[in-house]
Order: C-alpha cells, then structure tokens, then sequence
C-alpha cells in the first residue's frame, strides 16, 4: 500500500480530545483535563474527570464547579474566537521539536495520550518534523508496549528514514520485522531501494533487489522499475538490459511505465539507438505510446541536438490524438533555443497557447534567454509582460540580470525598468546587481534623476547589505553615481551609500577620491578628513587632486592648523605638493599668529625641493627671531643654505639691532661666523655698537675676538671704547687680551677704516 502526504484517516474509537479547554483545576488535574478526551458531547463530565482518578494529590470537585465548567464550554463562542481544534498528533509533534527527547518529554506524551492506536501512531510518524524525531517516538512506542507497530507504521518508518538518508535504520527496521510476527511486504524493499539509489549506492540497492527473493518476498514489476530506475540513472545500462532479459524470462511482463524508464536511461546514456528499439519493442508488444513516452523520445532526442527526430516524434504524436502538454511544447521549445531556431520556438509557442496549454515557468525561462542571445527583445518584453500577468514566477532568477543586461544594451532603459518591475511584482528577491545595471545604464544616458530614484531604494532597503546577496553592485554602477552626487551637492547620499559598500568590504580608491572632493567643495572638509583617514587605515591610495582640494576647503574655513595636517598627509603618502599649495598654507599660518607651525611647513617645502616663496620665507624667519625662537630660525636658515638658498643676513642683523633683540642678533651673527657667510661690515658694527649699549660688554667681545681670529677688521676707536668699558668694568684680562690682538693687527697692516665687506676663507 502507498500513503501519500496527506494523513491517514483516523481508524478505531478516538480516545483523545483534540480540543483543548482551560479549567480551573488543581494543576495536575489542569493536565490531565488538558490533555484527555471526551468521547462525545452526551458523555458525563464525571467520566472525563475519572481518568485522573489514579493521582492522589488533587481533590475532585465540587458539583458546583463542574456545572459552572460545564455551562462555559456550552456557551457559544464569541465571533472571531474560535477555540482552539488542534489535533493530538500536532501536538505531540510540537512538543518533539521545542524540547529534547527526555523522560520528561515521554511522561508528558503520556499524559497527553494514555492510550496510542495505529491511526494515530502513523500520524505522528507522518507530521514528525525531522527524522531523528520520528524514529525516537517510532521506538519508544514500542519499547513501552504502548503500541505493537503494524505494516503501515513499519513502512511509514522505512519511508521516512530514506527520504532523510538512514538507510542503515532503514535497513535494520525492514530486516527485524519477522521478529515481532510482521510479513515483509515488496513496498518496504522497494522504497530500500530507491533509497539506496537516491543515494548514489547503487550496489546496495542491487544487493536489496536480490535478497527479495533469498527473503522469499515476491518481486513484481513494481521492484523491477525501481532498480531499473536506480542503475539507469547511474549509468549502468549493461546490467539494465541483462535484469530485463532475466525479467522476461521470469515470466514478468513489462508495462508501459517499464518501457518509459528504459527508454529514458538509454537516452541518458546517449544509447541512441537502444532506446530506439526499446521503442519498437514496446510497439510490437501491442502497447501505445502514451504523451510520457513521446515525452520521453522528443527529450532524449534534443539531447542529443537531433531536433528533426524530435520534431517527428511530435507530429507523431499529435497524428495519434495524443495531446502535447506543456512538457511536451516546452521540451520542444528548449530544443529549438538549443539549436538557435528561436524563431520556430516563438511560433510553438503561439500554437501551444492557441491550444489551451498555459505555459509554465520553465517554459518562460527556457523561452526569454533564447530571445536574448537572438536580440528579439520585443519579444522577450512581451513574453515578460505575460509572466507577470498570471503571475508565473521562473525557478531560475538569473534570467532577470539577462534581461536586464539585453534590455540596457538594446537601448529600451523603459523595458529594462520594467524588468526589475515585474520581479517585484513575481515577488522574486531584487539584489544589488539588478539596481547596478539600471544604474550603470541610467548614467550612461544622462538620467541621473532615474538614477537617484533607483539608488534611494536600494539604500533605503538596505539592498547591498542582504547576506544571502550573490549578485553585488559593481563599480561602473556606484562610481558615476557617486560622483554625480558629490558634484550634485549630495555628497552625504552619496557617503550613505558609501559606507554600505564598506561594509561589504568593497574599498574602491575612485569612490573614497570623490567622496573627499565632494566634502571639500561643499565646504565640509572635516567629513572628506574623516574619509580620509579610513583611506589610511585600509591602505587604499589616495590621488593628489583630493589633498588639494582638502587644503583649500580648510583653508577657507579658516582652519590653517588642519590644512596643515592635511599637507602632511599629503606628503606622507608620496604626493609632492606645488609651491602655491605650500605658500597658501604657510601664509594662512603666518596670519594666524602659528609661526612655529608655519617654520615646519617651510621645512617640508624645503626637504621636497621647493625653491619658491623666499620672500615668505624671510618673513617666517624675522618673526621666529622676533618671537625668541633663535635655535628653530637658525635650524631653518642653515637648511635654507643647503638647498643653495642664502638669506639676507644683513637685513635679519639689523632688524634685529634695531629692536634691539641683543642675544637674538649676537646669536645669528654668531652663526654667520662659524658657516664663514658674507655679511658686511657694517652689521658688525651695528652688532657690537647694540651689545655695547646693551651693556653686554663680554658678549661684544666674544664676536670681536672671532672676527679678529678669522682675520677681519673693524673700527679701532670702537675697539679702543669696548678696551675701556672691559677696564672700567674689571673684565682686564679681557681687555689686555683684546689690546694685544689689536696691536697684533696693526703689524700687518690692517688699518683701513671705513665700511667694506669682511673676507674669511672658506
């Protein structure tokens, strides 16, 4: 006997009560109540009661309670609130799959059901929810003696366990049965069988079909057909054709579906001519073809791309007043795309629709792509148009993207929109590549507000971020999108969607670049910072244009000091800024009063090469002087030097003189010595003569005393004056020092006065 999903009818006298009603109980009699029948709607409430009778921690009640629990379920139900109908057997299998199988869960089935029967027993096995659940329950019902399983339950066990792959337990069950009194029967082999052959073990099942007679079971074309079917569909067309000469001589007579099966093995096998005469065979054996075995013919056929053998067999067909159904238009169909005659599939489809036979969806999918790859899209747009109006979703999506891709390379970007339409109307899962595509298209054609509708959705839906997405949306889509919004003035849209590709891990240095620019033009240069930073931290390269327009946007914002963390920035990623991008931020700097910060920007300008802007340079340089900050201005004038580029030192001296900044002054005079620079000899005066009045004798006398080691001159009646400070203030060493040099000097003949420029060999 074969049972089908639907559930056995309910055999026997019910013992159970499938509704079930609250009552105000003690708890276990809540649950005994709960969970027990009444037989029908004339049987006393006291006999429902009596069932608990073996439990003595509740007390009965009282008479009152049960004629007031009495009138409530006679009173009708209010409308909209049906009490509840579920059966015993859904219960029990709830309560199997939200709890674990435990001697708990068993106590509880008990007093769900204290007494099982064969009816209800095969509806649990039928709604159990796994396998695993199924054969816990199988065995336990048994084990407890709560039932004695019969051949139904037997095989609806063996049913379910090679449906999920057991065969094992499948096999154990089967073999067991003349233990407990049961008689096998060819169904329960049968079902081993194919279990084994879905499987793949195709030895098994032929092992299975042979124990059947060691077993002393009858085999009968039934278990022929199923290991036909097995071996067939692994190939084994030999050993198909030797147990249907044995099933001959056995005296069993093939049908029509034997004949079918071995037709479309031999078919599978491309054993062209062997399915031919399997064929004839079954004619000559006085049996007609039915629209299976046609069905069967013409598909074998297209497989191997001989559609004139399928065509004949078609007409054939229909010569005998066999209707074509829908397989048989749609395999004819699928052969005809095959062989690129998508014309002839275009007409059969016509006539199969002028018949009465409704295309299916795979008669659709099998039809569009065809259209497709023939460019015949006013077609495939009418065909799409009848999918949606009856409502015939294809199995295979993929047929969407080429749709979408033919419809956009056509030029119809209406037709292509109405293919993402219709998938939403077929309830089929847009993902982030079909917007891509209408997106990609759409910018393409200049509409970009078409565009910005389709992208509103996708962020909206949060589309990109869907984890069971296989089609992601690629760059010629977001990028031209991405960029139209940044020079739009949308760039926080344009982020939106950003940061979504982000998450899918898509780093695109296009997308990131126009990100920062769209920030910095619309004067929000802090969020093109903050893009910039992730550009750092991920690695992802950047382009110079984006630092620059970072710099000006800080720049005009009135925000020097982070113009300046962007130029470093800039510079540590390899870009060489120009010398007017140096020059805006040292000059914004400047004013800003951030002269320390400005003297670094000079410096990096000076380490990449940058010539340019002296006359910034000579300002940054006074006021670092200015400021006390000697040691950073002298750092910056010697590298001035190496790069070949000499200040003013003279005009430095005297502005310093002249606001009389003594140390600052005899510092950098000083220094001009040791680097043996050219400085006239007027600075030196003008040095000496302010540290002179500054009071700073032994400070002028220190830098007399090296202008004379380096061989100079100077002044005689100021060096005769500072002889006379150092005496007068008891620095006489000093003095006698500087006496001795002096007349050391005039023995050489140094005596010209004036003003003229001092040399010192270099």
């Amino acid at each position: 006997m074969v049972y089908s999903s639907a559930f056995k009818p309910f055999r026997g006298k019910p013992r159970v009560l499938s509704v079930i009603r609250r009552v105000s109980y003690p708890p276990s009699l809540n649950l005994a109540h709960g969970f027990c029948s009444i037989s029908s709607a004339d049987t006393p409430i006291n006999e429902s009661v009596s069932t608990t009778s073996g439990n003595a921690d509740w007390d009965p009640p009282t008479e009152a309670t049960l004629v007031k629990e009495s009138e409530r379920d006679n009173r009708r139900s209010p409308r909209g609130k049906r009490e509840s109908t579920e059966k015993a057997e859904d219960i029990i299998c709830r309560m199997m799959a939200n709890r674990p199988w435990t001697t708990r869960l068993q106590n509880s089935i008990r007093n769900l059901v204290p007494h099982f029967n064969e009816s209800l027993v095969w509806n649990v096995l039928h709604g159990a929810r796994s396998s695993e659940h199924a054969l816990q329950f199988f065995r336990w019902v048994e084990r407890t003696n709560q039932i004695k399983h019969d051949k139904s339950t037997h095989l609806k066990m063996i049913e379910i366990l090679t449906r999920a792959s057991k065969l094992n337990h499948a096999r154990c069950i089967l073999l067991d049965m003349p233990k407990k009194g049961i008689d096998w029967d060819e169904e329960m082999f049968t079902r081993l069988i194919e279990g084994y052959g879905n499987a793949g073990i195709v030895q098994e099942s032929v092992k299975i079909f042979v124990k059947m007679k060691e077993l002393g079971v009858e085999r009968t074309i039934k278990s022929y057909d199923s290991l036909y079917k097995v071996i067939l569909r692994r190939g084994r067309y030999m050993m198909a054709k030797r147990y249907f000469n044995k099933m001959i001589t056995e005296g069993i007579m093939p049908t029509r579906q034997t004949f079918n099966i071995m037709i479309w093995g031999f078919f599978l096998s491309l054993k062209v001519e062997t399915a031919n005469r399997f064929f004839e065979d079954m004619i000559d054996r006085g049996m007609l073809p039915d629209v299976v075995t046609y069905n069967t013919m013409i598909n074998g056929f297209y497989r191997v791309k001989k559609m004139d053998e399928a065509e004949k067999y078609f007409v054939e067909m229909k010569g005998k007043n066999i209707a074509p159904n829908v397989i048989s238009y749609t395999t004819m169909i699928k052969g005809y795309v095959s062989v690129g005659r998508v014309d002839d599939a275009l007409r059969l489809m016509d006539e199969m629709k002028s018949f009465g036979t409704k295309p299916n969806a795979i008669t659709y999918s099998t039809l569009l792509p065809g259209l497709c790859d023939a460019d015949k899209m006013l077609e495939a747009k009418e065909n799409l148009k009848q999918m949606v109006e009856n409502y015939i979703a294809p199995k295979d999506n993929s047929i969407f993207m080429r749709l979408l891709t033919c419809q956009c390379k056509s030029g119809d970007l209406d037709a292509a929109a109405d293919v993402l339409k219709a998938m939403i109307r077929l309830s089929i899962p847009t993902e982030a590549g079909h917007y891509g595509i209408l997106i990609e298209n759409f910018c393409k054609a200049g509409a970009y507000d078409r565009a910005v509708k389709l992208l509103d959705k996708l962020v909206e839906k949060e589309i990109i971020l869907r984890p069971q997405s296989t089609l992601e949306i690629g760059p010629d889509a977001y990028n031209p999108m991405i960029e139209y919004l940044c020079n739009s003035g949308q760039t926080e849209k344009a982020e939106i969607l950003f940061r979504q590709l982000l998450k899918k891990g898509i780093q695109d240095p296009v997308a990131f670049n126009n990100l920062i620019c769209g920030h910095s033009s619309e004067g929000k240069p802090e969020l093109g910072f903050e893009i910039l930073k992730i550009m750092n931290r991920r690695g992802v390269s950047s382009e110079e244009n984006s630092y620059r327009l970072l710099v000006d946007s800080f720049l005009k914002k009135g925000e020097p000091a982070d113009a300046k963390t962007a130029l470093d920035g800039m510079i540590e990623n390899g870009h060489i800024p120009t010398s007017s991008i140096f020059r805006s931020v040292m000059q914004s700097l400047f004013e800003d009063g951030r002269v320390q910060t400005a003297s670094r920007v000079m410096k990096s300008m000076l380490e990449k090469g940058v010539k340019e802007n002296m006359d910034l340079v000579a300002k940054i340089l006074e006021a670092l002087l200015m400021r006390g900050h000697v040691e950073e201005a002298i750092g910056r004038i010697e590298l001035l030097m190496n790069n070949e580029c000499v200040p003013d030192l003279d005009s430095l001296l005297s502005l310093l003189c002249e606001k009389k900044k003594t140390t600052a002054a005899r510092n950098l005079l000083d220094f001009g010595l040791d680097r043996n620079c050219n400085i006239s000899f007027s600075s030196y005066d003008l040095v000496l003569d302010t540290l002179v009045t500054a009071g700073k004798t032994l400070n002028a006398y220190s830098i007399l005393c090296k202008i004379m080691q380096k061989g100079g001159a100077t002044d005689w009646s100021n060096c005769e004056e500072l002889i006379t400070t150092l005496n007068k203030e008891g620095n006489t060493k000093q003095a006698d020092i500087l006496s001795r040099m002096i007349k050391g000097g005039e023995k050489v003949g140094v005596t010209k006065k004036g003003k003229k420029q001092a040399s010192f060999a270099s």
